[in-house]
């Protein structure tokens, strides 16, 4: 696994997706997102920001609750895992698969 490097303080990381940093924290405390900590301070990523986004989105557009939320970015991860796997060919199965793939994750409101 890639290691994050945390770039952005609270208040830029809020000011970023557009929430709140109370919001932030509540994300952080249900383990939908893990900044890097050092002391009190927290430093999101790139990464960070990105599923914060997502994980706005689905609660906004879609009306998930926290615990949808969590259950969708799993769902999420596990088709970007899948993706990866599949071996490369030009079959049409392969390409069906892929094709319903990428709707999986434009559902789940992937960037």
């Amino acid at each position: 696994m890639k290691r994050k490097t945390g770039v952005y303080v609270m208040q830029v990381a809020a000011m970023l997706t557009g929430l709140h940093p109370q919001t932030l924290r509540k994300y952080e405390r249900v383990g939908l997102v893990t900044p890097i900590r050092i002391n009190t301070l927290r430093l999101y990523s790139d990464e960070d920001i990105a599923q914060c986004r997502m994980i706005r989105r689905l609660v906004e557009e879609t009306g998930l609750n926290l615990a949808g939320v969590d259950l969708a970015l799993n769902l999420n991860e596990k088709l970007l895992e899948l993706k990866n796997c599949l071996p490369e060919n030009e079959s049409p199965n392969h390409k069906r698969v892929l094709a319903l793939i990428e709707e999986m994750l434009q559902m789940l409101g992937r960037d």
